[in-house]
C-alpha cells in the first residue's frame, strides 16, 4: 500500500513538472540579421593568392588553370567593388580605380592565356603586376607593392597541365 501510494505521488510529481521541462522555442531571427561582408584586405589578399596561382600556372603553360585562375581574380575584383565601392583610405572610389586601372591589363592577360602565348602571357601578367601597384598608390596603398611571384607557396598543388 505505502509503494502504491508513493508511486502514485511519484507518478503525479512528474506529470506537474513535465510542463515546466517543455523545451522553449528559440526567439525569432530579427528581420535584418547581420550578413557577413569580406573586408577589402580579404578580397585583396584572396587577389594576391589568384594573382600568384596564375603566374605558376602560366609557367606551367596550365591553361586551363591560368583561365580558371583569370575568372577568379576578375570575380575577387568585382566583389571589391561590390561590398566595398568606397573605402575610408581612398581619395577616389574603388570601382572607379578599377576601371580606369585594371580593366585593360586584365583583357590583356585574358587574351595571353586564350591565345596560350606564354611570352605574351609573360608581357601581361607584368603589366597587370604594375597596374596592382597603380592602383594601391591611387588609393593611398602605396605601401603595398605586388611584385611577380619567386616562389611557389602552394606546395600541395601541381600546376603542370592534366593530360586528359
Amino acid at each position: 500500500m505505502i509503494r502504491r501510494a508513493l508511486a502514485a505521488g511519484l507518478f503525479l510529481a512528474i506529470l506537474c513538472a513535465l510542463p515546466g521541462c517543455k523545451r522553449q522555442r528559440p526567439p525569432a531571427p530579427a528581420a535584418a540579421d547581420p550578413v557577413y561582408t569580406p573586408g577589402l584586405g580579404e578580397i585583396m589578399t584572396l587577389t594576391q593568392m589568384r594573382h600568384t596561382k596564375l603566374w605558376f600556372a602560366g609557367q606551367a603553360g596550365n591553361w586551363a588553370l591560368a583561365s580558371y585562375e583569370m575568372d577568379e581574380l576578375k570575380e575577387g575584383l568585382e566583389d571589391a567593388v561590390i561590398f566595398h565601392p568606397a573605402h575610408k583610405d581612398s581619395p577616389l572610389p574603388i570601382p572607379d580605380l578599377i576601371d580606369k586601372i585594371m580593366t585593360l591589363p586584365i583583357r590583356k592577360l585574358a587574351d595571353a592565356v586564350t591565345a596560350k602565348d606564354k611570352k605574351q602571357f609573360i608581357a601581361a601578367f607584368d603589366d597587370l603586376t604594375s597596374a596592382c601597384n597603380q592602383c594601391h598608390m591611387a588609393a593611398n596603398f602605396g605601401f603595398n607593392v605586388v611584385t611577380r611571384p619567386t616562389a611557389n607557396p602552394y606546395t600541395n598543388q601541381n600546376f603542370q597541365p592534366v593530360h586528359q
